[in-house]
């Protein structure tokens, strides 16, 4: 009898073995296996969240098909207690063990609200959107000009939210005072500026922000980019430039920069500029001359008057002899690329040509029929405000 009991026991016992291995694999399964997210979602972890309330959420989304496996999962993985705050964009069919890796990984929120304070040449503005984890796109909430109108509601809202994405992106061609003035408009930042950088020495750039930054790690981190791309471009340079230094094809830069808006003219800009230095001839470029006049400090939103072109500033490029001696603004990487290695032409001049863009000339009497062209163009349009 007994011998028939102990047989019945082991039965009994390699069934609830192999039962326990099979939930086992089952649960495995579905921990690893693709989730039943139907459509991409946002999940949101607050600060402090446990691993009970984000498995909770997501029973509740449906993007997952058992709390218990998700946090045994997370435990057994060695993950239950490095839970991440933050706003995170879950894919459709997500598995659990995909969940679990996003939400520990830390880093930016990949979905939810972000703050992209823009800083540019002509104004700067604020905006907010939020990412439609539909489509994957960011939708534009708020948008306002920080120097003209008190941040609404709804940004105010949005913003003081704790995984809200913040940014800080600048323009090519803004002065450095106008980022500087700009920034100590930026709500998220903190600290005083004591001493502005050198011009031209601010990467234009997209910068993701944690709030509290103080507004001088912001600006040596864009001057920490700026030497770089400016170092990389030197020791990629063409042979012969006329720059003795690095700083010279910076100033160079500056000024490309600001004389043309189109990206495929960025080295024939540069080339025309270069083939002057090498000929001996004047720059006699506007925006340096501008920049002598407003010392950086704003759009001069006017033409030059005659007799600003004939005051002696060191930046005044129809009166002094080769390179202004600081750049004009902060160049792209784009036009300090074009600066030291410029296209090979022989143009000397260049004028608007209607279109956006410029004619280029190798001759003056080729510029003055470009010039007496772009004169037609001006005196057929409209006056101003018709």
């Amino acid at each position: 009898m007994w011998r028939h009991i102990v047989s019945n026991f082991l039965s009994i016992l390699i069934v609830l073995l192999i039962a326990v291995g099979g939930a086992v694999t089952w649960a495995q399964r579905q921990y690893t296996g693709p989730g039943p997210l139907a459509a991409a979602y946002c999940l949101r972890v607050a600060p402090g969240a446990s691993f009970s309330a984000v498995s909770d959420a997501l029973t509740a989304q449906g993007a997952i098909s058992s709390g218990y496996i998700f946090r045994t999962g997370a435990d057994l993985a060695g993950k239950a207690g490095s839970l991440k705050f933050g706003s995170y964009l879950l894919g459709p069919g997500a598995s659990m063990q995909e969940i679990v890796a996003t939400v520990t990984a830390g880093g930016p929120s990949t979905c939810g609200s972000e703050v992209n304070f823009r800083v540019g040449v002509n104004a700067t503005d604020v905006i907010l959107r939020e990412l439609d984890p539909a489509t994957a796109r960011y939708v534009e909430r708020v948008k306002f000009d920080p120097a003209e109108t008190a941040a609404p509601a709804e940004y105010l809202e949005a913003a003081g939210k704790a995984d809200v994405r913040l940014r800080v992106t600048l323009a090519e061609g803004a002065t450095v005072w106008q980022v500087v003035e700009a920034l100590k408009r930026a709500d998220f930042l903190t600290g005083e500026v004591t001493a502005l950088p050198d011009e031209g020495s601010l990467a234009p750039d997209s910068y993701e922000m944690a709030r509290g930054s103080t507004r001088e790690s912001l600006l040596a981190e864009m001057m920490r980019r700026q030497d770089a791309i400016l170092a990389a471009a030197w020791s990629t340079r063409a042979d012969g430039l006329p720059y003795a230094s690095p700083a010279e094809a910076l100033v160079m830069a500056s000024i490309v920069e600001k004389e043309t808006g189109v990206a495929d003219e960025r080295r024939t800009v540069a080339s025309v500029f270069v083939n002057r230095l090498r000929e001996g001839m004047r720059l006699q470029t506007d925006p340096a001359v501008i920049y002598g006049v407003t010392g950086g400090k704003g759009v001069l939103g006017r033409g030059l008057r005659q007799s600003e072109l004939q005051r002696e500033t060191p930046y005044n490029t129809y009166l002094i002899d080769g390179l202004p001696p600081a750049p004009i603004a902060n160049p792209g990487r784009a036009s300090i690329e074009a600066a030291l290695n410029p296209a090979a032409t022989d143009y000397l001049f260049f004028v608007a040509d209607g279109s956006g863009g410029h004619a280029f000339a190798a001759t003056l009497a080729e510029h003055n029929r470009n010039v007496a062209r772009w004169r037609e163009i001006e005196a057929a349009r409209p006056p101003a405000g018709n």
